[in-house]
């Protein structure tokens, strides 16, 4: 493989992190950012790129691993996400009812405080895919909660109390939060959840000291909504004209159009823009919304302090099989083809890996990073459009008439669990699903708070095959598979790379393993007490680095165990693919924290 010269990440490289205004940056975060001894943001730095320079432990000396201790959250659905470090104070989260807590690592992790939110207990009811909550946020002495009923809330770091609380959504529509805040400059941005109740998707901004709402873009609808300018927003180059929000939409359904912004936002200081990801469109059935269903599915950059969109990026136009593009953006400084760029990378549930100049928004490159992936043969990268497969099309002249052997599931080949990269191999680490279906459209009329789903689908391993899940090593530039580690069940886990050479991750099982990061080799694995869908960290505290993981399984895929759903088709078809997962593991919720010892 050719060497290449990088130009360096944004999260890592100190030369990239000089000052800038603090209209433009936060720079409390911008400083801790670098210090690899705390883990301070969700995916480790706003580069998104989930990368630890501490190589304490190492590939030498990983197999003496072993528990430093554990923490009991007492929840029992699943903990996505993962903890953050500050100093010597430790905050976990947890799904539903979305309790913090303040561990003391001075004093062996002793609960400092203790937060729960009163809410409703209905809002579990319109929770789309288990009781999920990605985690907290810190700021300026404040930790930032985006509680399941979409209450943002900001908690005293120190004491736990409440500073202040906004009002995001109305779950009575079926809109909710899972998503974790990300503070950038002065504005707490959340995304808001709820695209199979029919909900408009939504990017907020609340000011960091009272939690006044600063701005709000919408996924759809009139360019005062989506906060486009027809002449300077941007599609591959081109100005996006007049109401693109509503362009591919019959009559009002963009109001009901789903592209909700659940997942993981990322941010360019040096550029003042954000970037995240857009869901579904609402219904499921493609043959009631004809058309692209413009802004669904797309990759957005929007300018920080006005919320303006200055380019966005459509993957799967007229989506017909839930391929949410909700997944993070990883920002990296590289090489590519001979020529320095400011990349965005993102690896969507569509089984497409896509390159793009994250300046302005040229698509660069795109290729399936699960071969199984069937519904797109390729991605036209001068028209960005996916070459479709006819024949995995599940829009239907009839009623009621499935598509079979459709690769990726809806799952994707990567759902919300992230990715990691290594500026040391040059590569990302992708947890990942092996899933395929069987897709029925039905038709669904839109009930406010019920169910906009109009589709059943039955979910297994691609042909011939029996693995549900892979851990790959990528190349981004060659744009091809490194090593593989085929897994029984997805990778729910969000990877952690060190400058040790180890890469960690979870499994559904809950093991959490570490492999040499440039050749994959298994050289430790711990089993946790219940299924690892959460995202692995790592920070030092007293001279010793240590690594911490939640278990408790969980999620989508882990739905049947999480909610006692049996049917084949239930929780939207991922019940009867992950029926034997309970044979190896059980509900639980454990923060599990490691050392090695010496």
């Amino acid at each position: 493989m050719m060497k290449l010269r990088y130009a360096g990440l944004l999260c890592a490289s100190a030369m990239l992190l000089a000052p800038v205004s603090s209209a433009s940056a936060n720079d409390e975060l911008l400083t801790m950012q670098t210090d690899a001894s705390q883990w301070v943001m969700p995916l480790g730095n706003y580069s998104s790129t989930r990368f630890s320079t501490l190589k304490q432990i190492n590939r030498d000396n990983v197999k003496n691993m072993r528990v430093a201790w554990s923490f009991s959250t007492g929840v029992l659905r699943g903990h996505e996400g993962g903890p953050l470090v500050i100093g010597n104070m430790m905050y976990v989260h947890t799904p539903f009812p979305n309790k913090v807590f303040a561990l003391d690592l001075s004093k062996d992790g002793a609960i400092a405080w203790t937060y729960e939110p009163r809410q409703d207990n209905k809002v579990i009811a319109i929770m789309c895919c288990d009781t999920v909550n990605r985690g907290v946020a810190y700021a300026a002495g404040k930790i930032f909660l985006h509680q399941s009923d979409t209450t943002l809330v900001a908690l005293d770091a120190k004491t736990g109390k409440v500073a202040w609380s906004a009002v995001d959504g109305d779950p009575n529509v079926g809109e909710t939060g899972t998503s974790a805040p990300t503070i950038a400059g002065n504005l707490v941005l959340i995304g808001n959840s709820g695209g199979e109740f029919g909900v408009r998707g939504h990017m907020t901004a609340y000011d960091i000291a009272t939690g006044k709402q600063v701005w709000r873009a919408y996924s759809q609808g009139p360019d005062s909504d989506t906060l486009m300018d027809p002449k300077k927003t941007t599609v591959l180059g081109k100005a996006v004209g007049k109401d693109s929000g509503l362009a591919g939409w019959k009559g009002d359904q963009w109001k009901l159009g789903g592209g909700t912004t659940w997942g993981w936002t990322s941010f360019d200081p040096t550029t003042n823009t954000i970037f995240y990801g857009s869901g579904n469109p609402g219904t499921w059935n493609p043959a009631q919304r004809p058309g692209d269903n413009r802004w669904s599915m797309t990759i957005w950059a929007r300018d920080l302090t006005t919320g303006k969109a200055k380019w966005v990026y459509q993957m799967t136009p007229h989506d017909e099989w839930d391929y949410d593009g909700i997944n993070e953006m990883v920002l990296v400084d590289r090489q590519w083809k001979g020529k320095d760029r400011k990349l965005l990378v993102h690896f969507d549930r569509n089984g497409f890996a896509y390159v793009m100049d994250r300046m302005s928004g040229e698509l660069l490159g795109a290729e399936k990073f699960d071969p199984a992936v069937n519904w797109a043969s390729s991605v036209d990268l001068k028209t960005g459009l996916p070459v479709r497969v006819p024949e995995m099309s599940t829009e239907k002249t009839g009623e009621d008439i499935p598509t079979k052997g459709i690769c990726p599931a809806a799952l994707g080949s990567k759902d919300q669990q992230p990715v990691s990269y290594s500026p040391d191999t040059g590569l990302f680490y992708i947890p990942g699903n092996h899933v395929c279906m069987d897709y029925e459209p039905t038709k669904v009329a839109y009930v406010a708070g019920s169910p906009y789903v109009g589709a059943t689908l039955l979910m297994y391993p691609p042909k011939g095959e029996t693995n549900l899940g892979r851990f790959v090593a990528w190349d981004p530039v060659a744009q091809k598979s490194v090593w593989e580690i085929k897994e029984q069940f997805s990778v729910w886990s969000g990877p952690l790379a060190t400058s040790g050479g180890v890469v960690f991750y979870g499994t559904m099982e809950g093991y959490l393993k570490a492999v040499d990061a440039k050749t994959g080799e298994v050289l430790y694995r711990f089993k946790t007490p219940s299924g690892i869908i959460g995202n692995i960290n790592t920070y030092t505290f007293g001279g010793k680095q240590y690594v911490a993981v939640l278990s408790g399984v969980g999620g989508w895929a882990a739905i049947g165990m999480a909610a006692g759903l049996s049917g084949d088709t239930d929780g939207l078809g991922a019940v009867g693919a992950y029926r034997g997962l309970s044979d190896y593991t059980n509900l639980g919720g454990t923060l599990t924290v490691f050392e090695v010892p010496g």
